[in-house]
């Protein structure tokens, strides 16, 4: 490829990149991204939680392989919890973190910080045991507080 197609290239998939921002998606795209996230963070978690309890056996490669793509997770459903993004699909987000947005920052952020010890704490069983502990207590917490227990629109 000659030079100035690349750079043509480039160019045509920034201006695709800079017009699909510029449009915000819908507010059922982004719960349903949000649900994706959550969905998956959790699935890794419960890997490690079942490593950690002896519910499965301990894999070094596999925790630490889960516990990075955990704690990448982690960082990414905080802005998809923002305005307008508690109705517009069927979700079990709850209605205080609407309410209550700073409590609910705060306990996210909580669970964000546990979570970036996570890779660390994989590579050895006894370290992951105290990990996973203090991330579901913080998991806990915020679902205790801003989970609900069935869905709503």
């Amino acid at each position: 490829m000659k030079l100035s197609h690349l750079v043509f290239a480039v160019s045509a998939l920034a201006a695709g990149a800079t017009s699909y921002a510029q449009q915000a998606p819908k507010a059922e795209d982004q719960i349903r991204y949000r649900q994706s996230i959550m969905n998956v963070m959790g699935r890794q978690f419960g890997m490690l939680s079942a490593m950690a309890k002896g519910d499965a056996p301990y894999n070094k490669d596999a925790a630490v392989k889960a516990a990075a793509l955990a704690e990448t997770l982690s960082a990414l459903p905080g802005p998809l919890f923002g305005p307008g993004l508690d109705k517009g699909a069927p979700t079990k987000a709850g209605t205080k973190i609407w309410s209550e947005p700073d409590k609910f920052k705060a306990a996210l952020e909580k669970m964000q910080g546990e979570m970036k010890k996570l890779p660390a704490a994989a590579g050895d069983v006894a370290t992951l045991k105290t990990a996973v502990g203090e991330i579901g207590k913080a998991c806990k917490g915020c679902h205790d507080d801003y989970r609900e227990k069935e869905f709503r629109n």
